[in-house]
């Protein structure tokens, strides 16, 4: 089932978005970063057991970002990655916003939903605040996708 996260489920957050991060495929949080950003934050739990995440960040009026979708490796090819986003998606139809956008290896899986493909150019400068943190930073090689709304 999908629900929005909850302050016990921070760690286990924090776990599954470190298994991708330590394989250079997303950005760690700390602690938290992610105490901060929690009411961005669904997750996707059956039987106790949190195995998939994604977060819906605000960046401006018209703008979000989806991002941290992570789904554990166990649980991989079930949809549940693509419910999270679902609801990311879902909500920024219900907030009024006009356009998400993700950083992404997977373009692909953000296809499905709609997104296209963008240059990074694109994107306002605020976007790029987190991407000082990243060991890649400035030679990202993450794919920018836009989806209007």
């Amino acid at each position: 089932m999908i629900r929005k996260a909850r302050i016990s489920d921070v760690k286990d957050i924090q776990k599954l978005l470190t298994s991708f991060a330590s394989r250079g495929e997303m950005l760690s949080r700390s602690l938290s970063e992610l105490y901060e950003a929690l009411r961005d934050f669904y997750v996707y739990e059956e039987g106790g057991e949190l195995l998939g995440t994604s977060a819906l960040h605000i960046v401006w009026e018209d703008l979000a970002e989806v991002r941290s979708v992570a789904v554990a490796e166990s649980a991989g090819r079930r949809g549940i990655g693509s419910q999270v986003v679902g609801a990311c998606i879902a909500e920024a139809r219900e907030l009024g916003l006009k356009r998400l956008f993700c950083l992404t290896y997977k373009p692909d899986f953000f296809a499905k939903f709609g997104f296209k493909i963008a240059d990074k150019s694109e994107l306002p400068h605020k976007v790029w605040g987190d991407c000082i943190k990243c060991v890649k930073f400035p030679d990202c090689d993450e794919i920018a996708m836009v989806l209007d709304l």
